[in-house]
């Protein structure tokens, strides 16, 4: 585990930098990357993230004694991807999917405190554990408020777990990052410090003078309307109520109107919904369809943001029912959802627009960002290169960023943090 004090009031502003490196030769890769990023940084590093490409699989051991010749002693984590972004020599932003590439991020975080550790999932308290318990495992007090970038290996048993107990722990703390992706995730591949891990979970927690902000963009949008679930049973939906819904705080719960609703079982409503629809709609519903679940049990108006996107994984035709990739429980709002292509820029769009109108560019001088995207996502989906780190870049133009392609996305919807499919999520870090 690595610790850095908090830094000496000097005054500094954070400083962020960033560089993507596609040389085949790992020693190479390395020596561009610290080059480029410590001449941007222009001071001494406080932390360190650190992205290579799987086709370095065979390299990964490597990878820790080399970068430590340059970079002893600074907090440190990293992990193996099948896809890097990163910035290039003209300070945009770059996807490199499939070939050799290696990305470095480095920031000044002058008064934060830094704090990494691994977690093996022997190390995680159960569920009915108190805080403390979370809180000695992870080493860091939730008086610092801290905020955390998680990497894991996709092996990783008792990930949700972990979600839920950090979010306990942690309430208001955001929590982002992804799974290691690859053609041989079985070798493992992530990294905390000088130490190279073959399983469990790194992480970071940065708490002091640091915001983290998440921008989640689960790549769907809504069709048809919101409907209440009346009746459910662990991941089975078996009643819903199309009703005209009015929430309000009473007694600690939430009053719903139902004025003129049109109950039905979820297939029905659904069977009724897609003969709505126009023909390429109804075609990609026969693939891509999914439901979203509101987080919120009081917001009246829900837009894109509010909903975490699952997978609709059965039915079942005698009953109408239709089980759902998460937990569901009556008094829930559901809308189903389509994704394709054109669905998934319109929501990153959306949710970046949202985001400069509280945060404009000009604000975030020394900021930096992560982006933790789906191999699902990228050139596959979209038929060019960059599509999201671009689209990224317009609205935030000028902040380094770094990340990768993931078997899996960390990031919050609502006040709790899920582990997410088809998802970019980016992490933008700022000075209060």
């Amino acid at each position: 585990m690595g610790e850095t004090t908090m830094a000496e009031p000097l005054k500094r502003q954070m400083k962020w930098a960033s560089f993507l490196s596609t040389r085949p030769s790992l020693e190479a890769a390395i020596a561009e990357v610290v080059q480029q990023t410590q001449a941007a940084l222009q001071t001494s590093p406080d932390l360190a993230l650190i992205f290579i490409s799987s086709a370095f699989a065979s390299e990964y051991s490597r990878l820790m004694p080399l970068l430590q010749e340059h970079l002893a002693g600074v907090p440190l984590i990293g992990c193996g991807g099948a896809g890097i972004t990163g910035t290039d020599h003209q300070g945009n932003p770059r996807e490199v999917e499939g070939e050799p590439a290696l990305t470095l991020m480095l920031a000044s975080l002058p008064e934060v405190h830094v704090h990494t550790f691994h977690l093996s999932p022997e190390d995680l308290p159960d569920l009915d554990s108190s805080p403390t318990a979370w809180v000695d495992a992870i080493g860091i007090s939730p008086a610092e408020q801290p905020q955390f970038v998680l990497l894991g290996d996709p092996s990783f048993g008792r990930l949700n777990d972990l979600l839920q107990g950090l979010d306990f722990a942690y309430a208001g703390s955001t929590k982002i990052g992804g799974l290691l992706s690859g053609s041989i995730t079985n070798s493992g591949g992530i990294f905390c410090d000088d130490c190279l891990h073959h399983e469990g979970m790194v992480g970071v927690a940065l708490s002091g003078n640091i915001v983290l902000e998440a921008i989640v963009a689960q790549g769907c949008r809504p069709i048809g309307q919101p409907y209440l679930v009346t009746e459910g049973e662990r991941n089975i939906m078996l009643a819903l109520d199309q009703a005209d819904m009015s929430f309000a705080s009473a007694g600690g719960g939430a009053r719903v109107s139902q004025k003129g609703s049109q109950k039905g079982t979820p297939l029905e409503v659904l069977q009724d919904l897609i003969q709505t629809l126009d023909e390429d709609d109804r075609e990609l519903a026969q693939h891509s369809l999914f439901i979203g679940v509101a987080q919120s049990e009081f917001k009246q108006t829900l837009e894109q943001g509010d909903f975490l996107i699952r997978q609709l994984i059965g039915v079942d035709p005698r009953v109408g029912a239709i089980a759902i990739g998460d937990r569901i429980r009556p008094g829930q709002r559901v809308q189903f959802h389509l994704r394709d292509a054109k669905a998934s820029a319109e929501d990153l769009e959306t949710l970046l627009l949202r985001y400069t109108s509280r945060h404009p560019a000009h604000t975030l001088s020394g900021s930096g960002a992560l982006m933790f995207s789906c191999t699902g996502r990228g050139e596959g989906l979209y038929g060019e290169p960059n599509f999201d780190s671009l689209l990224f870049n317009r609205y935030l133009p000028a902040l380094p960023l770094s990340g990768f392609f993931c078997n899996g996305e960390i990031g919050p919807v609502g006040d709790s943090t899920f582990l997410h499919g088809f998802t970019s999520v980016f992490g933008i870090f700022r000075q209060p």
